[in-house]
This record gives structure tokens, sequence and C-alpha cells, in this order.
């Protein structure tokens, strides 16, 4: 971390005040062959000049803002205090050595930082598809310091105007869906929005920008656009959708409705990964036990029939024809076979907290937003069955009025 420099002539807007005005700044040292100037002026705010060393008796002067000893107080971004303008100066320097530090480098050395952490490949995954997708695109090449309030609020607002995108093959030119629902595409928008509010705060916990002013708290996500909006099958349509689907789908279909795994998660079991002895209730142990029986531990569980491993796109048209045969309308994707896990599991009584747990939640956040509200009548049950009474007895003789 760089050394704060303290300067009792000027790192406070009263003793600045009390200089004397003139045309030439007040320099101080701040590093090997960086200088800060402040300039005062007589009828308004002082001025914040940086000055690097060149070589050879040469400078290089470049403005960096007002100083916060007008009417306006600091800002960080605006009007900058001392302590702000040497950080700014100190910016100044690094950019100049090695270039504007973008939002392209911003999020590249955020990425780093997920698979450093040790994020799921998933997480990793689906932060870089929103980074390229949406957010390098229009602000990639910004200097991070150079960000405004209003370029991002319009950037986001195009997010939410913007069509939904269609899978479209590599190579080919992006499909877009005719229609969207506003409240879906804001909310979309909002989790791009913390996509890159991530990337950026993460530059500037790593001190690579002197400043968060710019999206901090000036750029909000839109409102009341969470709302949960959860599509799951009943009992009976599972057992359609089960009967319906191709044998081999069948089984990766029953997995699901079984534990509430993502697709990705199902396609990667191995035949090692189940333990019949773990006892763990919300596995059908006789189903996986069938599917592991006479098999070696680094078998994939879960085949297609080719014998080939589950990929990413064969689920696609074979979930379409498996729900049109069972009758589903509207049509149900893969993902929606955890949401239905999870859905009967909270209607059944079964705990948030278990529910996240398995879902693999770190806590009950998610899990309360989606599917708190099913679980309204178990609850209501539970106070009929066991608040306290007092042995009141409600009077046989008063009726209510209807």
């Amino acid at each position: 971390m760089a050394r704060k420099v303290k300067d009792a002539t000027l790192d406070t807007r009263e003793a600045r005040l009390r200089l004397r005005p003139r045309g030439r700044p007040y320099w101080r040292s701040i590093g090997l062959g960086l200088h800060i100037g402040y300039r005062r002026l007589r009828d308004r705010a002082g001025t914040w000049t940086v000055r690097h060393y060149l070589g050879d008796r040469n400078y290089a002067l470049e403005a960096i803002g007002p100083a916060d000893d007008g009417q306006q107080d600091a800002d960080g971004v605006t009007v900058l205090s001392w302590w702000q303008a040497v950080e700014a100066a100190r910016g100044h320097m690094v950019t100049k050595a090695a270039g504007p530090y973008t939002v392209d480098r911003a999020c590249d050395d955020y990425l780093a930082f997920l698979a450093s952490d040790g994020r799921s490949e998933a997480a990793v995954q689906d932060a870089r598809y929103r980074i390229d997708a949406f957010i390098r695109p229009q602000l990639g090449k910004l200097a991070v310091a150079a960000l405004d309030p209003g370029q991002l609020r319009s950037w986001r607002a195009g997010l939410a105007k913007a069509r939904p995108r269609l899978r479209t093959g590599r190579g080919k030119a992006q499909k877009h869906r005719d229609s969207a629902d506003e409240r879906a595409r804001k909310a979309t928008a909002n989790r791009i929005l913390t996509v890159l509010k991530a990337a950026l705060n993460h530059a500037f916990d790593e001190q690579k920008v002197p400043s968060n002013l710019a999206w901090s708290r000036r750029v909000k996500a839109f409102e009341n656009v969470t709302a949960a909006r959860v599509r799951f099958l009943s009992v009976a349509e599972s057992q359609r959708l089960i009967n319906a689907s191709e044998p081999s789908f069948r089984l990766i279909v029953t997995a699901a409705l079984m534990t509430g795994m993502r697709y990705g998660e199902l396609s990667r079991l191995a035949v090692g990964d189940f333990d019949c002895d773990a006892g763990i209730v919300t596995v059908r142990v006789a189903f996986f036990a069938s599917l592991c029986a006479g098999r070696a531990g680094d078998e994939t569980m879960l085949r297609r029939d080719n014998g080939e491993p589950w990929a990413r796109w064969c689920q696609h048209p074979l979930m379409a024809e498996a729900c049109e045969r069972a009758g589903i309308k509207p049509r149900i994707g893969f993902h929606g076979l955890r949401h239905t896990w999870a859905s009967l599991s909270v209607m059944s009584g079964m705990p948030l907290m278990v529910v996240a747990k398995n879902l693999g939640h770190a806590d009950t956040v998610m899990v309360q937003r989606h599917y708190a509200h099913l679980a309204s009548d178990y609850i209501t049950d539970e106070i009929r069955s066991k608040a306290p009474r007092f042995g009141v007895r409600a009077s046989t003789t008063v009726a209510a009025i209807r």
C-alpha cells in the first residue's frame, strides 16, 4: 500500500485558504519524479495539478481537478480533497507507465481472481459469458478511472431494452427473441450490472483505481423486478414427463427430479460419487444403486444410448420432445426439474435451510426468494397444530356474519 503523504500546508482546506493566491502552483513531492501542485486562486476554488519528471530537466504537467476549498465538498470525482488528489496523481503515474486501466483489464483481473479463489467452474463461466456478451462490447475500452455514472446508467438502460438472446450456433450471427417481458429484462440487466460492479470493486480493492464513487452508489439496480416466477411440475406432470422421455434421457430426468441437481452436475457424475452407505435422505438409494451396480468407480454414471457422456447441447431437443409427448404446456426446460424438486420439497414441509443446502447454496436467500411462498400452507398447519391454546374455547353461541 502506498504511503500516505502528509503536508500541513496543503492537506486541509483551512490551511490552503491561508496561502497567498498566485498563478504558480505550490508544489509538493509525493514520490520519485512525481509532484502534486496546488494553485491558489483569488475568487474561486483552487486547482490540483500533477507533474511527472521525464528526465533531462523536462516535466509533463496535467490538470487533475478542482480542490475542495470552494463552495463544494469533495466527492472524489469532480472535486478533490488533498488525499484524493494524491491518489489521483499516483493513478496518473500508473496510467502513464502502463496505459489506462480499462474495464477490459478489470474484467480480466476479476475472472482470474474468481478462478484462484476456488469458485466453481460454472460460476466462472457464467461471469465470463456475461462479461464477454454484455460488458466488453460497450465498456471494455473505457478507462475505469474515467467512467461516468450517467454513462453506466445509459448502458444499464440499454440492457433492459435489448431483446433476449436465443441460443445460436458458434460462428453464426446472434439471434434474438421477438418479444420480451419488461420485468424479466430488467432482472437480467440487474444480474449483469452485479457482475460489472463486482469487477470494478475488485479493481478498487486492489488499488488499481483511486475511487469507486462513479458506480458504487450512483448506479443502482432496477427495483421491484426480482419477484419469483418459478415454473415447476406437479407430481403427476413429473411422472408423465419421466414416462414420455427416451430411455437413456429418462434416467437423467429421473435423477434431476429426485435430487434437484443441475444438468451439468448430473452429466459429470461418476459411479464412484455414489455412496450407498452415506444415508443421505435426499437421494433415492435404490435408483442410484441400480445405475452403479457392477460398474467401475471412474465411469460416468449417466450416459446416452450410444455410450457417450451427456454434452451441454444434448438435452434440449430431447426435453422438448418429452414435454410434447407428455402434454406439458407451457413447455419446461431441464433447469425447471431442479425447481420442481425444490418446490415439491418445500410444499411437503422440508425446511428451507435443508433445501438450500441440498441445492448447494451457502444460505437461504435464493431459496426464500423463490420458494418461501410455497411453504405458507405448511407453516399455517404447523401453527394450528402446535401453537399454545391456554384452554380457551370458542363460544358456541357466536356465529360469523357472512
